[in-house]
């Protein structure tokens, strides 16, 4: 079983003809990801090179071929516009790659779009091991198995997936949930989805400095997920207050978002966090109970 994601899910490409949509539409394909067409204004009747459909609206492509996800590679000023049509066509799941989309405009966008999932912007996506694929993640690094990833970070994510595959520990469903200050979904959200999945037997929450999501995952953990090891990173512990890390998000501002917070917060829930990644799989596998055959 997985999260969000699975076999069945069909996929389009908002953005399938430009660099970015074609180059990772064909490593979806290739991943075995159902993607059934995309869209590219003016570009409605023609196909790419490997027969999937281009439509100039995804209403057009959503009603000719049943896509319940969508996947977003335009460019920052686009990316608002770009999750309101989904959402107005019945994208049940938006995964926005587009990192820069100004923070007013994915506020607007997230309490206007009411029944649709959007993950990210500025995301890697997210994976079902052995299912699909939607998004930019290395493929080949993962693993089908019972362990449920979350992370701010995508390079963070496919380190700590490695590490885990190389341990023997394959993965549910991994979710990149994008670093900018106002996403879709949140660490929250993915551990209420991963708490009611019997197939994900233990979780890694990866996060960073900046905001408070983390501390909420800690407090969510501690109440709702009792009986699921949960083992946690947070990047970023060296940088200086007011110095952003990478992401638009991961900035120490006055005394919330620091490191020492989140990995306190982690800690009274029970959490252990690791000071490296390379930790991570020899903590999972000291928490995790023998499951039951």
């Amino acid at each position: 079983m997985a999260i969000f994601l699975d076999k069945n899910s069909k996929v389009i490409v908002q953005g399938i003809t430009g660099r970015e949509g074609a180059f990772h539409t064909q490593r979806m394909l290739a991943y075995g990801t159902k993607i059934v067409g995309g869209v590219t204004p003016g570009k409605g009747g023609t196909t790419i090179e490997s027969g999937q459909p281009v439509f100039d609206t995804v209403k057009d492509a959503v009603d000719a071929t049943g896509a319940t996800h969508s996947i977003i590679f335009v460019p920052p000023f686009a990316g608002a516009d770009a999750l309101w049509e989904a959402h107005d066509a019945g994208i049940q799941l938006a995964v926005c790659i587009t990192e820069g989309i100004p923070a007013h405009d994915m506020l607007r966008v997230v309490a206007t779009t009411p029944g649709m999932r959007i993950v990210g912007g500025n995301c890697p996506g997210l994976i079902s091991p052995g299912k699909s694929l939607v998004g930019i993640m290395p493929g080949h690094v993962f693993k089908e198995g019972n362990v449920g990833m979350i992370s701010r970070s995508g390079t963070l994510t496919y380190e700590i997936v490695d590490g885990l595959t190389r341990a023997g520990l394959g993965q549910s469903t991994c979710v990149g949930i994008g670093g900018d200050p106002i996403i879709g979904t949140t660490f929250v959200d993915c551990l209420r989805a991963f708490a009611g999945d019997p197939e994900t037997h233990a979780i890694v929450v990866s996060g960073e400095i900046g905001g408070s999501d983390e501390e909420d995952a800690a407090a969510f953990i501690k109440d709702h997920l009792p009986d699921k090891p949960v083992v946690a990173f947070i990047g970023g512990r060296s940088a200086p207050k007011g110095k952003r890390l990478g992401h638009a998000g991961a900035i120490i501002s006055g005394n919330t978002g620091t490191p020492e917070s989140k990995v306190k917060a982690f800690t009274e829930g029970g959490v252990p966090v690791a000071d490296r990644p390379s930790q991570i799989p020899a903590l999972l596998a000291e928490r995790m109970k023998p499951i039951p055959v």
